[in-house]
């Protein structure tokens, strides 16, 4: 007989005995079944070999709450091109939360510049309305960019942390009585301060799980090391500004023994390209963005980048095959977001895969001028978030008043193109408007005025019946900086006008040419040894001398050297005057209706 049979009679006689005796002896028929082994537990399911993660990133929204007025060229299905209406707040929260929703592990970064250099919906509250519209679509990080900096490292201390410490002339908390401050991470790697220590965190992760597996990413967030160059100095005294690759390349292994499997680095600076916002190509890259990808570690697996607002995806490796990072910019104001889509696999720690898309924020058509951009059909179209939307509605309301206020009349448009100089029409007038308001003995008695072409954001177009408003003028000036006249020597004047081509950032092949009040003309030329490549100064038609004195107008962030002319701190005598947007107003105001005047003050010599 077989064993397992022998078992079986076996204990079929020991039951059949125990029934017979009665089991328990308490005369009842008791009974033991037989109860069969319980089935083995079904093997645990296999960890998925692996883990999807989505990134959103966004860039350079400067405050643009309401839709900017711009279109994204598209490819357009039956070939050529469309014009596609791109960006405002409530859209961009729509968009975010769309691209959320087809992934749930998934993580929303911005390279910089959220702030700053905003229109007057956000400037004239301090940007409080951008972080409260930007903590309503739930990002997760934000590295800091230059213009964070503006208006100086106290307020933008209060950007992230709330409260209403006034830290500027404009009033906090004029609407939101209990400003929240962000509830993102700051993230501001190769900032530090005095003691060392970083002014926001290097470094930021997130886990993200599936089916039982984990993996994390580690994110890097930093401005460019350029900042203090381009920013009112006062702002970052006692800050430090490191290289952009040397930080990011020895937090790596820090990020890695804390289990980092993807490393992802956002960073305010950028490059440009010949081709489309889309195109992945990348043909024609360029830029300050190009070293930093050269010396940054190959375990770096996406660089989001921002600065030069500029739209691009690129797969580095076709530059650099050593480096074979994914590149990504979103151009400007919310009119993009880029979806970043990562495979990492599970049990070599690493990216398998990687794309990403640039997804056009289409909510609502424009007309701008004799222009319509009407919404499309080819490419999606996003509904409004309507609590960022009733945010926005409501610091509207408030601004209105102010912003539709008529200051008075042009008779052209005044524009920041510029001539073959490099000079403005715009620029130019807003020199002439500070030189206007500091001319009289009681002002500073100024003689010149030097308006810096990074200052002028917008241009001034009227309406048909030729007037200007508030809101305009606030759009050109929005960084609310004061008129300073100093005293200089016109040695020291040519030392500043020497620094347009030799100083920093400003070099020959990209100079920052200030803009000179109508008193004053000169000609340059870049075939001439830096140091003498200005000649011909002259004030009001009379040849300037090095010996004698002058009264100049600037506004205070030139004042104090920004972008990069630091001759401007040799001035004495020093008098602050009134806002830069004042000026402008009263200047057209008391000249309307004011013809801008001609871009011929500078003289370019081969």
């Amino acid at each position: 007989m077989h064993a397992s049979i022998k078992h079986l009679a076996t204990a079929g006689t020991v039951l059949a005995m125990l029934s017979a005796c009665g089991g328990n002896g308490g005369g009842s028929n008791g009974f033991i079944p037989f109860l069969p082994p319980a089935p083995a537990p079904a093997p645990a399911p296999a960890a998925p070999a692996s883990v999807e993660v989505k990134i959103i990133a966004f860039n350079d929204l400067h405050g643009n709450l309401e839709p900017p007025r711009l279109s994204i060229t598209a490819p357009a299905s039956g070939g050529g091109t469309v014009p596609v209406p791109a960006g405002g707040a409530a859209y961009l929260a729509s968009a975010v939360a769309a691209l959320k929703a087809k992934n749930e592990n998934n993580a929303v970064v911005s390279a910089g510049d959220m702030i700053g250099a905003s229109p007057l919906v956000s400037a004239l509250f301090l940007d409080e309305p951008t972080i409260e519209a930007v903590n309503m679509m739930k990002i997760d990080f934000n590295a800091v960019g230059n213009h964070e900096f503006d208006k100086g490292q106290n307020e933008l201390l209060r950007m992230k942390n709330g409260g209403c410490a006034k830290n500027t002339p404009l009033e906090p908390c004029r609407v939101n009585k209990s400003f929240p401050g962000a509830n993102f991470g700051f993230l501001a790697a190769n900032t530090v301060k005095s003691d060392g220590k970083t002014l926001f965190p290097a470094t930021g992760m997130k886990t993200f799980t599936k089916d039982g597996a984990t993996v994390k990413v580690g994110f890097i967030g930093m401005t460019l090391k350029g900042t203090p160059s381009i920013v009112t100095p006062a702002g970052v005294a006692g800050l430090s500004f490191k290289d952009e690759a040397d930080t990011a390349n020895a937090l790596i292994p820090q990020l890695k023994a804390e289990g980092a499997d993807a490393i992802v680095v956002v960073v305010h600076e950028g490059g440009t390209t010949t081709v489309g916002y889309n195109d992945k190509s990348c043909a024609g890259l360029s830029g300050d963005i190009l070293p930093i990808l050269d010396k940054l570690d190959p375990a770096v697996d996406v660089v989001v980048s921002g600065h030069t607002h500029r739209s691009y995806v690129c797969d580095y490796a076709r530059t650099n095959p050593a480096r074979p990072f994914l590149l990504t910019s979103a151009g400007q104001y919310g009119t993009l977001l880029t979806d970043i889509n990562l495979t990492i696999n599970t049990r070599t720690r690493k990216v398998s895969a990687k794309s990403a898309d640039n997804v056009i924020v289409q909510g609502e058509g424009y007309t701008s001028g004799a222009t319509t951009v009407a919404v499309t059909d080819q490419y999606p179209v996003f509904g409004k978030n309507q609590e960022v939307a009733a945010l926005v509605s409501q610091y509207l309301a408030v601004a209105a008043p102010l912003v539709q206020r008529v200051v008075g009349t042009l008779s052209a448009p005044a524009t920041r193109t510029q001539t073959a100089s490099r000079e403005s029409v715009l620029g130019n007038l807003i020199a002439d408007a500070q030189l206007a308001a500091t001319s009289a003995s009681d002002k500073g008695g100024a003689q010149i005025a030097f308006m810096n072409p990074g200052g002028v954001r917008a241009d001034l177009t009227p309406a048909g019946d030729g007037s200007v408003t508030y809101g305009q003028i606030f759009s050109v000036q929005p960084f609310g900086n004061s008129l300073v006249v100093k005293t200089m020597t016109g040695a020291q004047i040519r030392a500043v006008l020497e620094q347009q081509f030799n100083s920093g950032s400003n070099t020959v092949s990209s100079p920052r040419v200030l803009l000179p009040s109508r008193s004053l003309s000169y000609s340059y030329s870049l075939s001439a040894p830096a140091g003498s490549r200005i000649s011909n100064m002259a004030l009001n038609g009379t040849a300037m001398s090095d010996s004698a004195s002058y009264r100049v107008t600037m506004n205070s962030f030139l004042a104090t050297g920004g972008d990069n002319f630091t001759a401007f701190n040799q001035g004495t005598d020093t008098l602050g005057g009134d806002q830069d947007v004042d000026a402008l107003e009263a200047y057209i105001k008391a000249n309307s209706p004011l013809a801008p005047p001609a871009a011929n003050r500078i003289t370019a010599l081969p």
